[in-house]
């Protein structure tokens, strides 16, 4: 049989009432009883009854993690970080709800009963009607990964145009002018992003832009392979490809060993967020390293702040990429 808050209380001589707010951290129970009261619950193994709190205090307990998508152009090791983020910072205090806004054909479900709070990771204009949803609905909520300020205390993004412009300067300090970019998912920011980035570093360096250079990629695994099939397929192969994430990277070099030609010796490869496995190719992918999980973590303390009525300066923070250099790319200076 679980142990109640009436339990407690019988053992702490004490009216469940006091129970419950020492459990909660209430300023009316001075410091001494609360040490007493949590003290036996842990003695007693207690668990919070969330449906039961949730009515007093009329909380639900649960965070939502929203992204634009779960299914279509999110790779694995990005849901994994963004998820590893909030649930670090969120820990037992809240239930964490993760769904792809592409889910909901109601949003009359996203209420101030159902969620106390939302994180939305996004990654598409597609997902404004949401956002604005959420807004008319009050629910505290910070947004990652896109700038969004209408409305909003907080906003929390990579550099991605940086880390990318970045890249591509180092392949040209490397001696490289043929340079491709493997562009990402269409219609995503992060996609946008990285393509303005690839363009400006080219035009500051004075390297003619090949249109036959520029290819469309999804950000899976397939669509750097089908893509760098497709800048093999040119009279004129590049000396050095951008690919926009680190799994369409794996599918180019797949598709460059097809052909019979080596990394970096024939074609040199650099990725975008460095991925878990990114370290173990042969070659180690050269990429840029994308704080996903800082920035998740950041946004998560924010939403705990904003839940509490903690007061959180209006703000968009960015949060710096950095180059990961490792062999993928050959020096031609």
């Amino acid at each position: 049989m679980s142990v109640t808050i009436k339990d407690i209380a019988k053992l702490a001589n004490v009216s469940h009432t006091t129970v419950s707010r020492a459990l909660n951290d209430s300023s009316l129970i001075n410091d001494e009883t609360k040490k007493r009261i949590k003290k036996i619950a842990k003695e007693l193994n207690y668990t919070p009854n969330f449906n039961a709190k949730s009515l007093v205090l009329e909380k639900s307990y649960h965070i939502g993690l929203f992204f634009s998508t779960i299914d279509k152009g999110t790779s694995s090791h990005f849901f994994y970080e963004v998820v590893r983020g909030v649930n670090s910072v969120i820990g037992e205090q809240y239930n964490l709800v993760v769904k792809g806004i592409d889910e909901y054909h109601d949003l009359n479900v996203i209420s101030k009963t159902n969620f106390d709070g939302i994180i939305i990771m996004s990654q598409s204009t597609k997902d404004n009607p949401f956002i604005y949803h959420v807004l008319d609905r009050k629910i505290p909520m910070v947004v990652l990964n896109r700038e969004f300020q209408e409305g909003l205390s907080v906003n929390i993004l990579s550099d991605d145009k940086m880390g990318a412009y970045k890249a591509v300067q180092y392949l040209v300090n490397m001696g490289h002018k043929k340079i491709a970019i493997i562009e990402g998912k269409e219609g995503f920011k992060s996609t946008q992003e990285r393509k303005e980035g690839y363009l400006e570093a080219l035009v500051d360096y004075n390297i003619s832009i090949n249109r036959n250079f520029i290819v469309k990629g999804n950000y899976d695994l397939e669509s750097g392979y089908i893509a760098m099939k497709q800048l093999l397929h040119n009279e004129e192969f590049p000396t050095a490809v951008f690919c926009s994430n680190d799994d369409m990277a794996v599918g180019a070099m797949k598709a460059i060993g097809e052909k019979n030609l080596k990394i970096p010796e024939d074609i040199s490869i650099i990725g975008f967020d460095d991925n878990i496995f990114s370290s173990f190719l042969t070659p180690a992918l050269t990429t840029v390293q994308r704080p996903i999980k800082e920035i998740s973590q950041e946004g998560a303390n924010n939403l705990i702040k904003l839940i509490d009525k903690t007061k959180v300066e209006k703000d968009t923070i960015y949060i710096n990429t950095e180059l990961v250099i490792r062999d993928s790319v050959k020096s031609l200076v």
